[in-house]
């Protein structure tokens, strides 16, 4: 049995993963990265992020053809399939497997495919896979496994009309109808994806809003947009119990009501990936959804391993794993940029896309913070009027005394990239983080940046009202 000496282990080669291994191995420790797939990339890059982003982005082209009167003088609207679709997102993969996998041979990183699991807290056995029945020896290890869908066993994911948000990448029909269990955002970035498609989509929220931990009035922007655009959302609905058939489904909810459709998609939780790593051995437990605990310096209760991404939970976002990964590397090396990141900006690709970084009005208001707001909607600026992407609003909210920027909400076209300048000031030290630096400093015209000008001269005007 052939054994391996490293000073670093890192198990998943998910964002988290990466991250870890390759700031140790730039910093001149010998590591080893394990995944259990024959390609790296982790389920970010296979199953997740990437080619639930990519297959968005390509529906997201097809709808604004469609809509786009220039192109309607010389085409009639497309209708493209679901597989069509995901087409796109295949080719999206491959360029992320092969630029990965440059990275780790460039920085002189062992790659291992094989299942891992714990021997002691400084040996992982590698079962199945290339490298099965190898051992490797590490000072330090860094479990980043990510997560899996949640699958409750009342739910026959063997019915090929039955999926989660793994197998709904593997669905060679368009549904005329699909239902959706779950409105969180999984469940509400694949509603927009089936909508744009023209497909009927039931979605079943066992909450009473759309994305309850976003600021109010975006998620009710959401629900108006989603609604807009033939989405049947349904609120205060729980599972009951699900049928499948062969040309159909049927969800049975609590109150008596029966949903039928083609598809039905499972998006209700997730659970991570520790069941196969023999955590026993070294002595640490994972909790009912199979995530550890960790320290602020991603360290779990054995001194040597870490963990970071998905497998940890919250947030549960890949830009946040990736700086977990390092932190978690940086607490191996002594390295005292190591930090616990705490105030996330989260990205959500529902179409249009949201975005959020900061408190939200609930919060401020249940904190008794004296605060104002300032909002630019999109069909006000040049840039959105050019482009055709006037739906949406950016919300600034800020201190009525100081002007200390307190949390920045998006909703619309570029969300996720217009929110990064806001967030960039709200950091800002001495001073620097008020509102007053969007009226100081000009922004090129026209520009969807620009709207921080806007929203910002909006909410001075408030405190002058």
């Amino acid at each position: 049995m052939a054994k391996h000496q490293f000073d670093v282990i890192v198990i998943g080669t998910g964002p988290a993963g990466e991250s870890a291994a390759m700031n140790a191995a730039k910093k001149g420790k010998s590591v080893a990265i394990v995944d259990r797939r024959a390609d790296v990339g982790g389920n970010c890059t296979h199953q997740g992020t990437i080619p639930s982003k990519a297959l968005r982005h390509a529906v997201d082209a097809l709808m604004k053809f469609n809509r786009t009167s220039l192109f309607r003088a010389i085409s009639d609207p497309k209708v493209l399939d679901y597989q069509t679709m995901l087409n796109s997102a295949r080719g999206v993969i491959r360029k992320q497997v092969e630029m990965r996998a440059r990275f780790y041979a460039r920085n002189h990183i062992s790659v291992f495919h094989g299942d891992a699991s714990f021997v002691d807290s400084n040996t992982v056995l590698l079962k199945e896979g290339e490298h099965a029945n190898e051992l490797l020896h590490g000072e330090n290890i860094v479990i980043a496994t990510g997560s899996r869908p949640y699958r409750p066993p009342e739910v026959d994911f063997d019915h090929p009309r039955m999926h989660d948000s793994d197998t709904i990448l593997t669905m060679t029909e368009t549904p005329k109808r699909i239902v959706i269990y779950g409105a969180g955002v999984i469940g509400c970035e694949y509603a927009s994806i089936f909508s744009g498609l023209g497909v009927k989509v039931d979605l079943v929220n066992p909450g009473s809003r759309l994305l309850a931990f976003m600021d109010d009035e975006i998620s009710d922007a959401l629900s108006y947009h989603m609604r807009n655009h033939g989405v049947l959302i349904r609120h205060n609905e729980t599972f009951k119990s699900v049928k499948g058939f062969e040309d159909h489904i049927e969800l049975t909810l609590e109150s008596g009501k029966v949903l039928k459709a083609e598809a039905f998609m499972w998006a209700n939780g997730r659970a991570g990936n520790t069941e196969t790593l023999n955590l026993s051995a070294i002595g640490l437990e994972a909790n009912s959804r199979g995530q550890l605990e960790v320290d602020k310096e991603y360290r779990t209760s054995v001194e040597n391993i870490f963990a970071v991404g998905d497998v940890i939970g919250w947030p549960s976002l890949a830009s946040a794993a990736y700086d977990q990964g390092r932190s978690a590397s940086g607490a191996i090396l002594d390295d005292f940029t190591a930090t616990f990141f705490s105030d996330i900006p989260t990205g959500i690709y529902t179409i249009p896309e949201i975005s959020s970084v900061g408190k939200n009005e609930r919060e401020l208001t249940e904190a008794r913070v004296p605060y104002e707001v300032g909002k630019a909607y999109f069909k006000d600026t040049a840039r959105a009027q050019i482009t055709g992407e006037d739906t949406g609003v950016l919300k600034i909210l800020f201190h009525r005394e100081t002007l200390e920027l307190l949390g920045i909400h998006c909703f619309g076209e570029q969300a996720a990239e217009i929110l990064h300048i806001g967030q960039a000031i709200m950091v800002q030290k001495n001073g620097g983080n008020t509102l007053e630096y969007f009226v100081s400093h000009t922004f090129n015209y026209p520009t969807m940046a620009e709207a921080y000008r806007v929203a910002a001269l909006n909410g001075l005007n408030r405190l002058d009202d």
